[in-house]
């Protein structure tokens, strides 16, 4: 049985361009881009993005020099995060998880 975030993280990782490079044994980033996609739908932005992947890297308990606010990453660290977001947002667009709709 699949279950609906499962399916819902399949899908936003199969949304991303060739250039995404997600990182290895990230199940559970994803799963958590899948409840951005339910919570959120096409209003997640690049933060909650990165928002989701901190909360990811402290729950691996990894250091990295991007475990910071949003708005204290470079503009080119900030600009890994689009894809994801524009990811989400078609997948939420699929499920019909539209900012009119929240």
């Amino acid at each position: 049985m699949t279950i609906y975030l499962t399916e819902a993280a399949e899908l936003i990782r199969s949304l991303l361009p060739p250039t995404a490079r997600p990182p290895g044994d990230d199940h559970a980033l994803f799963l958590g881009y899948a409840v951005l996609m339910r919570a959120k739908g096409t209003r997640t932005t690049t933060s909650d993005v990165h928002d989701a992947w901190v909360a990811w890297m402290l729950g691996r308990g990894h250091d990295h020099r991007a475990l910071v606010p949003f708005d204290d990453l470079s503009a080119d660290a900030q600009a890994l995060d689009q894809a994801y977001a524009d990811a989400i947002h078609a997948a939420a667009r699929r499920y019909e998880f539209d900012a009119k709709h929240l």
